[in-house]
């Protein structure tokens, strides 16, 4: 059995990772991670084919050969490995968390940063337990900054990735009702978010803050920190001054001001931008340096994104949703300039035993606001909207045959579910 100091020397020749045997380059390390349907170790074999330098595997049934190497637990020797490796580097953590916007906030701050250090970010949303060590691990010794976005569904997850990451600063976009099935109850989610906070108190680092967000702010008490916002009291304070359809934010410190033009749609993401602007500042980067990095930050990936097509308008918004981030999303598409608006929404996973209640509560929501048209899809929207006038389909495929038979044009359309919805695929039709 190899122990952490004997891998690390390993990956010291060979710092690539690879988890995926169809994707492995040659010179890698391979570990054969185990997932709910799947066993790293069964490919461990392909991954040596493909030229990786040595598997890592936890099952002694696949010892073969010099170039395998036996651990107790896969997943647990890459986290440790991660954790020397933090041990030893001197590059600045920057956590960051949160119910919604976490992956826009982080792409922004990347944005920053990198105008004028060199940054890694996490890749994707490679944010749990398998996607923080790699993140880690991918930092270099001439890396200046690392933000690493953490997310969770569980109580006590966040925690342990600040053990692995150790950030230094930490940033919570917001707390909302998001996995409420895996933490309880909204305040199951406040404990869970609240462990990055913790974590920096402990140990004397500084957090970025949204000073218009009252739960954070309460959360925060007694904290080193810098504050951003529309608020007077924000150490960097901001102000949209255009939104339709992308968000142009003024923001001033004091003493440093500028105009921050985006790509972004929503007023949800004001507080995104604000949190890039106000880390920006803190590390000396100069205002044009900041606005430039925001200007050049295209979302894609199906968030926030907003298309043109030669018969209507998408807002494609169908990577993730909850009922804070569907309020937020709804709220805002009601008030934008626009004549015709139509709504499709898909249903919203890992809402527990509240589920029937979040989605009702959305339902009645849409029928206060001022849309021409909305459509439910998904089994938890059928269910809760029995009886209701808007039209619920109970599946994708349902809806996608309706609106080929009920073509639309001129319409502005927003499209926001979860990711198992795979609302994008309705695209296409518009």
């Amino acid at each position: 059995m190899m122990n952490t100091e004997e891998l690390y020397s390993l990956y010291r020749k060979y710092p690539v990772i690879s988890t995926d045997s169809r994707t492995a380059i040659p010179g890698s390390l391979f570990f054969a991670i185990k997932g709910d349907n799947f066993d790293g170790n069964h490919f461990a074999m392909k991954a040596v084919e493909k030229g990786v330098a040595f598997a890592i595997i936890d099952n002694p049934e696949f010892m073969t050969g010099d170039r395998c190497i036996l651990v107790p637990d896969t997943l647990a020797a890459l986290q440790k490995l991660a954790m020397f490796h933090r041990s030893l580097i001197k590059s600045t953590v920057i956590g960051i968390t949160g119910s919604n916007g976490k992956t826009t906030s982080k792409e922004l701050i990347g944005k920053v940063l990198s105008s004028t250090f060199q940054t890694v970010i996490t890749r994707g949303n490679y944010n749990n337990h398998l996607g923080v060590p790699l993140t880690v691990l991918s930092i270099e010794e001439n890396t200046s900054f690392a933000v690493v976005e953490m997310g969770a569904n569980h109580v006590g997850e966040i925690a342990g990735l600040c053990q692995i990451a150790k950030p230094d600063f930490g940033v919570i976009t917001n707390i909302g009702k998001a996995h409420l099935e895996g933490f309880g109850s909204f305040q199951g989610v406040i404990k869970a978010k609240s462990e990055l906070y913790n974590f920096i108190k402990q140990n004397d680092g500084l957090i970025f803050i949204n000073q218009d967000n009252q739960l954070l702010v309460s959360l925060s008490d007694g904290m080193k920190l810098s504050s951003y916002g529309s608020s007077e009291s924000a150490s960097c304070k901001g102000e949209i001054m255009r939104r339709d359809p992308f968000l142009e934010v003024k923001w001033s410190n004091g003493q440093q001001n500028g105009l921050a033009k985006s790509s972004l749609f929503g007023d949800y993401n004001f507080e995104n931008i604000m949190a890039a602007i106000c880390i920006g500042l803190h590390f000396g980067i100069s205002p044009e340096k900041i606005d430039r990095a925001i200007a050049s930050y295209t979302p894609e990936n199906n968030r926030s994104q907003y298309i043109r097509t030669d018969r209507n308008t998408l807002i494609l918004d169908a990577y993730n949703a909850n009922p804070s981030s569907m309020k937020a999303a709804l709220d805002n598409f009601s008030r934008i300039n626009t004549p015709n608006k139509m709504a499709i929404l898909g249903d919203m996973m890992e809402l527990g035993s509240n589920s029937l209640e979040e989605h009702r509560e959305i339902i009645n929501f849409v029928q206060e606001l001022t849309l021409q048209n909305a459509i439910f899809i998904g089994e938890n929207f059928s269910k809760a909207g029995s009886g209701k006038w808007n039209m619920f389909f109970p599946g994708i495929f349902e809806a996608e045959t309706w609106l080929q038979n009920h073509p639309v044009s001129n319409m502005t359309i927003l499209l926001k579910g979860s990711r198992k919805m795979k609302l994008e695929t309705l695209t296409r039709l518009f």
